[in-house]
Protein backbone atom coordinates (compact mmCIF):
# COMPACT_ATOMS: atom_id res chain seq x y z
CA UNK A 1 0.00 0.00 0.00
CA UNK A 2 2.81 2.41 0.05
CA UNK A 3 3.65 5.35 -2.54
CA UNK A 4 6.29 3.97 -5.07
CA UNK A 5 8.80 6.88 -5.13
CA UNK A 6 8.34 7.79 -9.24
CA UNK A 7 4.20 8.18 -7.99
CA UNK A 8 5.62 11.15 -5.11
CA UNK A 9 7.91 12.65 -7.60
CA UNK A 10 4.82 13.01 -10.27
CA UNK A 11 2.57 14.41 -7.23
CA UNK A 12 5.65 17.10 -6.14
CA UNK A 13 5.91 17.64 -9.88
CA UNK A 14 2.11 18.34 -10.71
CA UNK A 15 1.99 20.22 -6.93
CA UNK A 16 5.04 22.29 -7.05
CA UNK A 17 4.20 23.58 -10.64
CA UNK A 18 0.76 23.88 -10.22
CA UNK A 19 0.30 25.40 -6.77
CA UNK A 20 1.53 29.15 -7.64
CA UNK A 21 0.02 29.17 -11.60
CA UNK A 22 -3.60 30.34 -11.62
CA UNK A 23 -5.13 26.63 -12.57
CA UNK A 24 -5.74 24.87 -9.92
CA UNK A 25 -3.37 22.43 -7.63
CA UNK A 26 -6.18 20.52 -6.42
CA UNK A 27 -7.92 20.28 -9.47
CA UNK A 28 -4.17 18.28 -11.03
CA UNK A 29 -3.73 16.22 -8.04
CA UNK A 30 -7.11 14.89 -8.29
CA UNK A 31 -6.64 14.21 -11.67
CA UNK A 32 -2.91 12.87 -11.33
CA UNK A 33 -3.85 10.46 -8.26
CA UNK A 34 -6.60 9.26 -10.12
CA UNK A 35 -4.45 8.60 -13.17
CA UNK A 36 -1.95 6.55 -11.25
CA UNK A 37 -4.76 4.74 -9.11
CA UNK A 38 -3.67 6.14 -5.76
CA UNK A 39 -7.89 6.96 -5.13
CA UNK A 40 -8.40 3.81 -3.76
CA UNK A 41 -10.16 3.77 -0.03
CA UNK A 42 -7.76 1.91 1.61
CA UNK A 43 -5.26 5.00 0.98
CA UNK A 44 -7.29 7.89 0.31
CA UNK A 45 -6.81 9.66 3.40
CA UNK A 46 -3.17 8.79 3.68
CA UNK A 47 -2.71 10.52 -0.07
CA UNK A 48 -5.17 13.11 1.01
CA UNK A 49 -2.87 14.32 3.68
CA UNK A 50 -0.19 13.87 1.12
CA UNK A 51 -1.15 16.27 -1.02
CA UNK A 52 -1.46 18.65 1.51
CA UNK A 53 2.26 17.76 3.04
CA UNK A 54 4.15 18.38 -0.14
CA UNK A 55 3.16 21.88 -0.12
CA UNK A 56 6.34 22.29 2.66
CA UNK A 57 8.28 22.05 -1.12
CA UNK A 58 6.10 24.74 -2.13
CA UNK A 59 7.03 27.06 0.81
CA UNK A 60 10.59 25.98 0.90
CA UNK A 61 10.95 27.42 -2.95
CA UNK A 62 9.64 30.73 -2.21
CA UNK A 63 11.55 30.77 1.35
CA UNK A 64 14.40 30.70 -1.74
CA UNK A 65 13.08 32.96 -3.64
CA UNK A 66 12.18 35.50 -1.66
CA UNK A 67 14.46 35.03 1.54
CA UNK A 68 15.64 38.77 1.19
CA UNK A 69 11.51 40.06 1.39
CA UNK A 70 11.74 37.32 4.58
CA UNK A 71 14.68 38.42 6.26
CA UNK A 72 13.76 42.24 5.82
CA UNK A 73 10.05 40.93 7.85
CA UNK A 74 12.25 39.17 10.42
CA UNK A 75 14.16 42.50 10.53
CA UNK A 76 10.54 44.40 10.29
CA UNK A 77 9.51 42.23 13.65
CA UNK A 78 12.76 43.08 15.57
CA UNK A 79 12.04 46.66 14.64
CA UNK A 80 14.84 47.81 12.33
CA UNK A 81 13.39 48.01 8.80
CA UNK A 82 9.74 49.97 8.72
CA UNK A 83 9.26 48.67 5.38
CA UNK A 84 9.52 45.24 6.18
CA UNK A 85 7.55 45.93 9.27
CA UNK A 86 4.62 47.06 6.54
CA UNK A 87 4.48 44.18 4.94
CA UNK A 88 4.73 41.71 7.31
CA UNK A 89 1.89 43.71 8.77
CA UNK A 90 0.33 43.04 5.70
CA UNK A 91 0.63 39.68 5.32
CA UNK A 92 -0.56 39.00 8.97
CA UNK A 93 -4.15 41.19 7.89
CA UNK A 94 -4.54 38.90 4.72
CA UNK A 95 -3.96 35.68 6.58
CA UNK A 96 -6.06 35.82 9.44
CA UNK A 97 -9.75 35.47 7.50
CA UNK A 98 -8.07 31.70 6.17
CA UNK A 99 -6.69 31.12 8.92
CA UNK A 100 -10.03 31.44 10.82
CA UNK A 101 -12.38 30.19 8.27
CA UNK A 102 -9.50 27.27 7.53
CA UNK A 103 -10.16 25.31 10.99
CA UNK A 104 -13.94 27.01 11.65
CA UNK A 105 -15.07 25.35 8.10
CA UNK A 106 -12.51 22.48 7.09
CA UNK A 107 -15.21 19.37 7.53
CA UNK A 108 -18.23 21.34 6.25
CA UNK A 109 -15.92 22.74 2.96
CA UNK A 110 -15.14 18.25 2.51
CA UNK A 111 -18.51 17.37 3.00
CA UNK A 112 -20.23 19.44 0.65
CA UNK A 113 -17.99 20.80 -1.79
CA UNK A 114 -15.41 17.77 -2.68
CA UNK A 115 -17.67 16.48 -5.02
CA UNK A 116 -17.48 16.43 -8.83
CA UNK A 117 -19.78 19.09 -9.18
CA UNK A 118 -18.22 21.88 -6.70
CA UNK A 119 -15.07 21.26 -7.90
CA UNK A 120 -15.95 21.17 -11.97
CA UNK A 121 -17.79 24.08 -11.27
CA UNK A 122 -14.78 26.00 -10.08
CA UNK A 123 -12.05 24.77 -12.55
CA UNK A 124 -14.53 26.03 -14.93
CA UNK A 125 -15.76 29.47 -13.69
CA UNK A 126 -12.18 30.20 -12.22
CA UNK A 127 -11.17 30.20 -16.35
CA UNK A 128 -14.09 32.79 -17.13
CA UNK A 129 -13.50 34.31 -14.19
CA UNK A 130 -9.92 35.44 -15.26
CA UNK A 131 -10.86 36.25 -18.48
CA UNK A 132 -13.42 38.74 -17.27
CA UNK A 133 -10.49 40.45 -14.90
CA UNK A 134 -8.18 40.68 -17.62
CA UNK A 135 -10.60 42.14 -19.45
CA UNK A 136 -11.29 44.33 -16.01
CA UNK A 137 -8.04 45.01 -15.93
CA UNK A 138 -7.39 46.47 -19.90
CA UNK A 139 -10.38 48.96 -19.58
CA UNK A 140 -13.11 46.74 -21.55
CA UNK A 141 -15.93 47.90 -18.71
CA UNK A 142 -14.42 51.02 -18.27
CA UNK A 143 -13.66 50.87 -14.42
CA UNK A 144 -10.11 49.99 -14.44
CA UNK A 145 -9.08 52.99 -13.13
CA UNK A 146 -7.42 51.23 -9.91
CA UNK A 147 -5.66 49.17 -12.23
CA UNK A 148 -4.00 51.55 -13.90
CA UNK A 149 -2.25 52.99 -10.50
CA UNK A 150 0.37 50.00 -11.47
CA UNK A 151 1.57 50.16 -7.60
CA UNK A 152 4.09 47.72 -5.87
CA UNK A 153 4.04 45.60 -2.47
CA UNK A 154 5.35 48.34 -0.38
CA UNK A 155 2.47 51.00 -1.41
CA UNK A 156 -0.36 48.24 -0.09
CA UNK A 157 -2.00 49.41 2.81
CA UNK A 158 -3.69 47.19 5.48
CA UNK A 159 -7.31 47.69 4.26
CA UNK A 160 -5.71 46.56 0.76
CA UNK A 161 -4.27 43.74 2.16
CA UNK A 162 -7.61 42.75 4.07
CA UNK A 163 -9.32 42.80 0.56
CA UNK A 164 -6.68 39.87 -0.54
CA UNK A 165 -7.26 38.09 2.47
CA UNK A 166 -10.83 37.72 2.19
CA UNK A 167 -10.80 37.05 -1.39
CA UNK A 168 -8.24 34.23 -0.90
CA UNK A 169 -10.66 32.59 1.02
CA UNK A 170 -13.14 31.64 -1.81
CA UNK A 171 -10.17 29.63 -2.86
CA UNK A 172 -11.14 27.10 0.32
CA UNK A 173 -13.63 26.35 -2.12
CA UNK A 174 -11.84 22.86 -4.12
CA UNK A 175 -10.68 23.58 -7.62
CA UNK A 176 -10.76 27.31 -7.32
CA UNK A 177 -6.73 28.19 -6.79
CA UNK A 178 -5.59 30.01 -4.04
CA UNK A 179 -2.80 31.88 -6.34
CA UNK A 180 -5.72 32.87 -9.08
CA UNK A 181 -7.92 34.42 -6.24
CA UNK A 182 -4.40 36.56 -4.77
CA UNK A 183 -3.38 37.59 -7.80
CA UNK A 184 -6.80 39.10 -8.97
CA UNK A 185 -7.72 40.27 -5.64
CA UNK A 186 -4.02 42.31 -6.26
CA UNK A 187 -4.95 43.99 -9.36
CA UNK A 188 -8.24 44.46 -8.23
CA UNK A 189 -6.95 46.65 -5.18
CA UNK A 190 -4.29 48.23 -7.55
CA UNK A 191 -1.20 45.98 -7.72
CA UNK A 192 0.88 45.35 -10.84
CA UNK A 193 0.04 42.14 -11.76
CA UNK A 194 3.69 40.98 -10.81
CA UNK A 195 3.57 42.66 -7.52
CA UNK A 196 -0.07 40.99 -7.27
CA UNK A 197 1.72 37.50 -7.88
CA UNK A 198 5.17 38.54 -5.51
CA UNK A 199 2.18 39.36 -2.58
CA UNK A 200 0.38 36.13 -3.19
CA UNK A 201 3.93 33.83 -3.46
CA UNK A 202 4.59 35.35 0.11
CA UNK A 203 0.62 35.00 1.22
CA UNK A 204 1.91 31.30 0.62
CA UNK A 205 3.99 31.06 3.30
CA UNK A 206 1.53 31.15 6.46
CA UNK A 207 -1.67 30.26 4.58
CA UNK A 208 0.01 27.14 2.90
CA UNK A 209 2.31 26.39 6.25
CA UNK A 210 -0.80 26.88 8.63
CA UNK A 211 -2.67 23.88 6.40
CA UNK A 212 0.48 21.69 5.94
CA UNK A 213 1.28 21.52 9.78
CA UNK A 214 -2.92 21.26 10.50
CA UNK A 215 -3.24 18.04 8.00
CA UNK A 216 -0.52 16.69 8.99
CA UNK A 217 -1.15 16.74 13.02
CA UNK A 218 -4.64 15.59 12.27
CA UNK A 219 -3.40 12.79 9.86
CA UNK A 220 -0.96 12.01 12.98
CA UNK A 221 -3.82 12.53 15.55
CA UNK A 222 -6.09 10.00 13.73
CA UNK A 223 -3.69 7.22 12.83
CA UNK A 224 -4.55 4.75 14.40
CA UNK A 225 -8.23 4.88 13.75
CA UNK A 226 -7.02 5.51 10.16
CA UNK A 227 -4.85 2.90 9.93
CA UNK A 228 -1.76 4.53 10.49
CA UNK A 229 -0.39 7.99 9.34
CA UNK A 230 0.62 8.82 5.82
CA UNK A 231 4.47 7.45 6.71
CA UNK A 232 3.00 4.10 7.73
CA UNK A 233 0.94 3.96 4.92
CA UNK A 234 3.03 5.60 2.16
CA UNK A 235 6.59 5.66 3.11
CA UNK A 236 8.93 8.25 4.56
CA UNK A 237 11.26 8.27 1.49
CA UNK A 238 8.48 9.19 -0.76
CA UNK A 239 7.24 11.99 0.75
CA UNK A 240 10.72 13.16 1.29
CA UNK A 241 11.12 13.12 -2.56
CA UNK A 242 7.88 14.74 -3.31
CA UNK A 243 9.06 17.89 -0.87
CA UNK A 244 11.78 18.17 -2.73
CA UNK A 245 10.72 17.79 -6.19
CA UNK A 246 7.79 20.43 -5.56
CA UNK A 247 10.15 22.52 -4.11
CA UNK A 248 12.23 22.49 -7.38
CA UNK A 249 9.66 22.77 -9.80
CA UNK A 250 7.54 25.64 -7.69
CA UNK A 251 10.79 27.27 -8.25
CA UNK A 252 10.77 27.14 -11.60
CA UNK A 253 7.09 28.00 -11.85
CA UNK A 254 7.12 30.87 -9.64
CA UNK A 255 10.31 32.69 -12.01
CA UNK A 256 8.30 32.22 -15.08
CA UNK A 257 5.19 32.94 -13.91
CA UNK A 258 5.99 36.83 -13.06
CA UNK A 259 7.22 37.27 -16.19
CA UNK A 260 4.37 35.44 -18.04
CA UNK A 261 2.04 38.06 -16.20
CA UNK A 262 3.91 40.57 -17.39
CA UNK A 263 3.63 39.32 -20.98
CA UNK A 264 0.84 37.68 -21.11
CA UNK A 265 -1.99 38.56 -18.14
CA UNK A 266 -4.19 36.24 -16.95
CA UNK A 267 -6.05 35.16 -19.61
CA UNK A 268 -4.23 32.13 -21.20
CA UNK A 269 -4.44 30.53 -17.85
CA UNK A 270 -8.45 31.00 -18.33
CA UNK A 271 -8.52 29.17 -21.29
CA UNK A 272 -6.66 26.45 -19.58
CA UNK A 273 -8.87 25.93 -17.32
CA UNK A 274 -12.12 25.54 -19.54
CA UNK A 275 -9.40 23.19 -20.99
CA UNK A 276 -8.97 21.17 -18.08
CA UNK A 277 -12.97 21.37 -17.27
CA UNK A 278 -13.19 19.23 -20.41
CA UNK A 279 -10.66 17.03 -19.82
CA UNK A 280 -12.13 16.44 -15.74
CA UNK A 281 -15.77 16.66 -16.61
CA UNK A 282 -14.98 13.45 -19.82
CA UNK A 283 -13.43 11.50 -17.20
CA UNK A 284 -15.86 12.02 -14.45
CA UNK A 285 -18.67 10.87 -17.01
CA UNK A 286 -16.67 8.14 -18.49
CA UNK A 287 -16.08 6.51 -14.48
CA UNK A 288 -12.32 7.26 -15.32
CA UNK A 289 -12.34 9.71 -12.80
CA UNK A 290 -13.39 10.16 -8.92
CA UNK A 291 -13.57 13.00 -6.80
CA UNK A 292 -14.40 12.75 -3.54
CA UNK A 293 -13.25 12.96 0.19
Amino acid sequence: MSLSVWQAAVLGLVEGITEYLPISSTGHLILASSLMGLDTPERKDAIDAFNIVVQGGAILAVLGLYLPRCLGMVRGALGRDGAGLRLLVNLVIAFIPAGVLGVLLDKTLERYLFHPGPVLAAVLLGGVYMMLADAWRAGRFGLSAAAQRNAEIDDLTPKQALVIGLMQCIAMWPGTSRSMMTITAGMFVGLKPRAAAEFGFLLGLPTLGGATVYKLVKNLAQAEANGGNLFQKLGVAPVLVGMLVAAVSAAIAVKWLVGFLNRHGLTPFGWYRVALFAVMLGLVLSGGLTIAK
